[in-house]
């Protein structure tokens, strides 16, 4: 199974875990939850639905009922109720579990990190971990050529370079924020007072920031638009 296959199917166990639901409500939960991570594609769930069937992860109920969706102007469709089987369960089960370099990279790890609440503690620090050091890994290629961007290229090419090294710096503070606190909670030491951590979530292409936060100071070179006085 591809990898985005592969975060498709976690997702889609993840949310029926919750409850039974049909394809509808299904792509709108996926929307409000998982739409943040761009992680899915719409034209993969239908075959993505019968594939788990196949395989026996989920069960259809109801399979003669019909309904007319509310965006739908012509034809009706089968109400095809989803839900998991005590296979899919455990498939979700061990999916959940997984820890590995695949729950680091930036789809996954969006996904797992939605299922967190589920997540035994342990499993969550080396998601977290592992993630902080793929990311300490993508900040040194990227000063690396950042360095050479600012003789090589122009002042509007070296600023976008620029604002992906702050995105991955912010998601690396919002990680360490995240580590520490599951440290916190897990020696008894006193943590937020709602047991999470006040940020939210921060990818490395920038979408999402933690509250209060600042951008890093700014390198010194010439940003487009400077005046001589501000150089």
């Amino acid at each position: 199974m591809g990898r985005r296959s592969g975060v498709l199917e976690f997702a889609v166990l993840g949310l029926l875990h919750d409850a039974p639901m049909h394809g509808y409500e299904l792509r709108k939960r996926l929307n409000i939850l998982l739409g943040t991570f761009r992680a899915l594609s719409y034209g993969t769930l239908y075959p993505c639905l019968k594939s788990l069937v196949a395989q026996g992860f989920l069960v259809e109920d109801n399979p003669d009922v019909e309904y007319v969706p509310a965006t739908a102007l012509n034809g009706k469709r089968s109400k095809i109720v989803y839900r998991l089987s005590a296979e899919g369960k455990q498939r979700f089960e061990e999916l959940l579990a997984d820890s590995g370099p695949d729950a680091w990279e930036d789809e996954h790890f969006g996904v797992h990190f939605a299922f967190f609440g589920q997540t035994d503690r342990a499993v969550r620090m080396r998601v977290l971990e592992g993630r902080r050091s793929r990311l300490e890994e993508r900040l040194e290629r990227m000063r690396n050529s950042l360095a050479r961007a600012r003789e090589r290229f122009d002042d509007y090419t070296v600023e976008l370079q620029r604002h992906g090294l702050e995105s991955v710096e912010r998601e690396v503070r919002w990680l360490n924020e995240l580590i520490e606190t599951e440290r916190a909670n897990r020696t008894g030491r006193p943590g937020p007072a709602n047991g999470t951590t006040a940020v939210h979530p921060q990818t490395s292409d920038g979408r999402g920031q933690e509250d209060g936060s600042q951008d890093p100071p700014e390198p010194p070179y010439d940003r487009p638009g400077r005046s001589a006085q501000e150089r």
